[in-house]
């Protein structure tokens, strides 16, 4: 008798182990999908920025086409990387293109004292420092819960619920092979 109690009892703690250990799972894979949208966000923001950025830079700068049309590309290629079925490395290597874009954008406006100088072009500047400062949080939080996730992953108990959890390892957020740094907003 005093058998059947021990043996229900242990069955009744594996299943709340059990319970708990895929209900964390979950939220943790949940949580890193929530941070990879907060990157999203921020390039979207970015990249909304650029066309009134690309605007003011034309009217200085009509033939400066091919700066231009690299910037566009990279924003469509922004906009399909942002969207459900995007890999991170679709993500980085379409915020790479942008980024390059941007200061494709800013080395043109070097050479035009006025541009520089309007009050436009100056707020459009100040609003992508914060939307670049905004994405480097993000991609900062999406790097922590992907670690939180990866290591709840690989230890015990945790990695017996994950098959069970349809709990995968994710892919960190890294820069694109070659990305340049930030761009440098200069008054």
């Amino acid at each position: 008798m005093i058998w059947i109690v021990v043996l229900v009892m242990v069955v009744v703690v594996g299943l709340v182990l059990a319970a708990v250990a895929f209900n964390r799972l979950r939220t943790q894979d949940v949580s890193a999908q929530e941070a990879l949208g907060g990157i999203d966000v921020q390039l979207t923001r970015r990249a909304d920025l650029v066309p009134n950025l690309v605007e003011t830079v034309k009217g200085y700068a009509a033939h400066e086409r091919a700066v231009f049309d690299e910037v566009t590309q990279a924003r469509a290629q922004v906009a399909s990387a942002t969207g459900a079925g995007a890999t991170v490395e679709q993500r980085a290597a379409a915020e790479a293109a942008l980024q390059r874009g941007i200061l494709h954008i800013n080395a043109v406006a070097e050479a035009y004292p006025d541009l520089k100088a309007s009050q436009g072009f100056i707020s459009l500047q100040e609003q992508l420092a914060s939307t670049e400062d905004q994405l480097a949080f993000a991609r900062q939080y999406y790097n922590d819960s992907v670690s939180t996730l990866n290591t709840s992953l690989a230890t015990i108990p945790w990695m017996w619920m994950a098959g069970p959890a349809g709990v995968r390892p994710r892919a960190f957020y890294q820069a694109a092979e070659g990305q340049e740094p930030p761009p440098q907003v200069r008054f």
